[in-house]
């Protein structure tokens, strides 16, 4: 694993910025190394995204931001074509989207038509304009944030866009220490400065290769699929983890085996990882909400009530 002292540099580096979520970090890193997209769903003014800026300088990633509003429309997203006089063509005009690292601050107050124009370039990397497909640059990353509290202007994301993020965060409020350090650094634009790239994009291309080659041994892929199928059978939940769940969990178990050294995915990996994973994607029955249980109480039901594989049988010989 060639790169992964510089993976660590990657997350030491965003840690300037960013003081006392060191977990916070490290789950967004892991979800950029295994491809995948982020959901930020924390009140404002915690530094959703200045994290976000954080790990486009650390990596210098092209990034885009926007702020979405209910007057955001879809091409101002994916882009759009503008017929040529001189030429007699159509030219296609990139959106935002077109960039390494894409930003979409407060994504649940913009209209559900610009929302929706995310959906094909996350899941696919390409957006469609005109009957053209255009390819966006890789790597290509979407950190989106909402804010959950106050309904007014807001537009819920539904279940299908929320399921194509690898995972949700909530980074609340820093602690005591954490928020003294972030004062002494004068303010946000000071912290970010502080950040400074310690790789680049084919860095990141070759890091989420190697994590892309991390072994998961089929017993591992049995916790995996189990985990998904229980949340589906427990009668407090209305929606269980769908298939894209069960590959974003492997993708990121794979990152956090990577993270720590090994090239092998072991039973805690799993585990570290599936709340975050699944927080979002879980929907809580009627009768399950009016009894006062939680999506988090089923998450630590599930990862306690569904056997793990012994962490001997989980290596790369399966001994």
């Amino acid at each position: 694993m060639q790169y992964n002292q510089k993976a660590a540099d990657v997350a030491a580096e965003v840690s300037k910025a960013v003081f006392g979520k060191p977990q916070t970090i490290c789950t967004i890193w892991m979800a950029m190394l295994a491809g995948g997209h982020v959901l930020i769903e924390d009140i404002p003014g915690v530094g959703k995204t200045t994290l976000a800026l954080a790990f486009a300088r650390a990596l210098e990633l092209n990034e885009s931001r926007v702020q979405f509003t209910p007057d955001v429309l879809p091409s101002d997203i994916v882009g759009f074509t503008v017929f040529q006089k001189e030429t007699g063509r159509l030219v296609y005009h990139p959106g935002s989207v077109m960039c390494n690292l894409f930003l979409g601050d407060e994504i649940n107050r913009t209209s559900s038509r610009t929302q929706s124009a995310l959906l094909e370039v996350m899941e696919e990397g390409n957006v469609t304009v005109d009957g053209v497909t255009h390819p966006v640059p890789a790597p290509f990353t979407v950190i989106a944030t909402e804010n959950p509290v106050g309904a007014a202007g807001t537009q819920m994301l539904p279940q299908s866009q929320l399921d194509r993020f690898t995972v949700c965060v909530v980074m609340g409020y820093p602690d005591t220490e954490a928020e003294m350090q972030m004062l002494a650094g004068r303010g946000q634009r000071t912290l970010l400065e502080q950040v400074h790239p310690v790789a680049n994009q084919a860095d990141l291309l070759a890091m989420q290769k190697e994590v892309a080659g991390v072994f998961i041994h089929e017993l591992m892929y049995r916790y995996i699929v189990d985990l998904a199928q229980a949340s589906r059978k427990d009668p407090r939940l209305a929606l269980g983890l769908s298939p894209r769940a069960s590959l974003a969990l492997a993708g990121m178990a794979r990152a956090a085996a990577y993270l720590a050294g090994r090239d092998f995915v072991a039973p805690q990996d799993v585990t570290a990882v599936f709340a975050d994973v699944a927080r979002h994607r879980l929907v809580l029955a009627d009768q399950a909400k009016a009894g006062g249980e939680t999506v988090d109480v089923v998450i630590d039901d599930l990862l306690r009530t569904v056997p793990r594989p012994r962490p001997e049988k989980a290596d790369r010989h399966g001994r």
